[in-house]
Formats: C-alpha cells, structure tokens, sequence
C-alpha cells in the first residue's frame, strides 16, 4: 500500500502568483478549507513545499 498524505487549503489564491495558483490546481485544491488525499511522492512533496504559506498537511497515512 502507498503513502498518502491529506492536505487541506489554508490560504486563498487572491493576488498570488499565476504558478502558485496552478500548483494549488495542479494538487486538486481551488476553494478554501478543502482537503485532498494524494499520494506522498517527492513531486507532489515539492508542490506541497513551494506553496507551504497556502496548504497544511493535516495527516499522512501508510
């Protein structure tokens, strides 16, 4: 079984840059407080990482 990781949106798109707002799509999250279980791989950790100001990592499984 894989790992995955939950993240829930914190932040709002407004006024970020372009390519913040296409990594939080890229994730699967476009409107607030929403949470999306992914799988933990280095990408989807990067994505993670280059918006940590908009997301939280609310648990990780596996």
């Amino acid at each position: 079984m894989a790992k995955t990781i939950v993240v829930k949106q914190i932040g709002s798109p407004i006024r970020r840059p372009a390519k913040q707002r296409a990594t939080l799509i890229g994730l699967g999250l476009n409107k607030m407080h929403k949470t999306r279980e992914l799988e933990d791989t280095p990408s989807v950790r990067g994505m993670i990482n280059s918006i940590s100001h908009m997301v939280e990592i609310v648990e990780e499984k596996g």
